[in-house]
């Protein structure tokens, strides 16, 4: 096996410098860094990433805590920060947490006693509770703000901070979100141009960040379009959870529902299609992300594409920025839009007023 001797000594400099060269190129002369990266290559020496992490304190390695990797929403953004993460050189401890905020905790230290730095998607803690399990971690969020502690905003200006607080000790954490108030914002334009008045709204997890921001967003748009916007409910994030939803969606009277999440859609379409209910002639169904199954079923679904590769490429550069001292915004929205398939379609007669 090739090692770093006897690199130095086809390049002619200590082992020190074959260090720096290969590692901070940056420190070392051009002349100097060229001779070894040259004698590296000619040699076949491959520098042994791990054992020079643990001399420099680092693993090479980033986790990614999600709530759910059956969900294709977090498959996706685990695909994307896996691929992003090895093109720069990191390897990805990915944990589960099954839906549940009281094991998130726990799940970040066993992540942070192995990673560089973690990425945090869709958390469903409270906000002390991660904000707590995140102290001494550095971490990305995604899906979800954590912003700077009561007293101080997200750009460190006081507010009515209270006696002995400083910003520093409760930081705005970085996190990178799609923009989901004008992802529902289309949804709601696309469905006033249908016809539709009254509309159902299959809401999700109240532990979930999107989810309160989509609601928050259909109420907005719901009374620029001057809908009536019917809550059914809030329904768990899954297949099952659309099925119940699509009863409380017929009982209601409504044309159209707007579902939490595509999986969710997905059930309501095929509880709909049980009971006989034409889809969309007699109620249209929108879900949100444009998960890949959207298009695999019939009618395809009219859904907000979100783009889930993007989301998870840049947690990735965002966290990498902050394990590498460089500037980092406090927040990066994506912009989402409409895709429009079968599943939506005008009001039925008599509903248009």
């Amino acid at each position: 096996m090739v090692t770093v001797h006897d690199v130095a000594r086809a390049a002619g400099v200590s082992i020190s410098t074959v260090s720096r060269a290969l590692t901070a190129p940056e420190r070392v002369a051009a002349a100097t860094r060229d001779r070894v990266t040259r004698a590296a290559a000619e040699l076949g020496y491959r520098p042994n990433v791990a054992a020079s992490g643990l001399r420099m304190g680092r693993t090479h390695a980033v986790g990614l805590l999600v709530p759910d990797l059956e969900n294709p929403y977090f498959a996706s953004v685990t695909k994307s920060v896996q691929a992003r993460a090895r093109a720069e050189g990191y390897e990805v401890f990915v944990a589960d947490s099954d839906e549940d905020p009281d094991v998130e905790p726990e799940l970040i230290g066993a992540l942070a006693a192995r990673t560089d730095g973690l990425i945090v998607a869709s958390p469903r803690s409270g906000e002390a509770e991660l904000r707590a399990a995140l102290v001494g971690v550095t971490a990305v969020l995604a899906s979800r703000e954590l912003p700077a502690a009561a007293g101080h905003d997200a750009a460190g200006h006081d507010g009515a901070a209270p006696a002995g607080a400083s910003e520093a000790e409760t930081p705005a954490i970085p996190f990178v979100a799609v923009d989901d108030a004008d992802g529902v914002a289309q949804v709601l334009g696309h469905l006033h141009a249908l016809g539709h008045r009254s509309v159902g709204v299959a809401a999700g997890p109240p532990s979930s960040w999107s989810g309160r921001r989509r609601l928050a967003g259909l109420v907005d748009a719901a009374a620029r379009w001057d809908l009536d916007l019917v809550r059914l409910g809030t329904f768990q994030p899954y297949f099952g959870g659309g099925t119940r939803a699509a009863d409380h969606a017929v009982a209601s009277g409504v044309t159209a529902v707007v579902a939490f999440n595509d999986l969710m859609a997905l059930g309501i379409l095929s509880r709909l299609r049980e009971r006989g209910i034409d889809v969309p002639g007699r109620m249209s169904v929108v879900g949100f992300d444009d998960v890949q199954l959207a298009t695999l079923v019939s009618p395809a679904l009219t859904t907000v594409h979100a783009p889930l590769a993007r989301l998870g490429r840049r947690a990735v550069d965002l966290l990498l920025a902050r394990l590498r001292g460089g500037d980092t915004p406090v927040s990066v929205q994506l912009p989402v839009e409409l895709t429009i398939r079968g599943s939506s379609g005008p009001a039925p007669a008599g509903t248009v007023s």
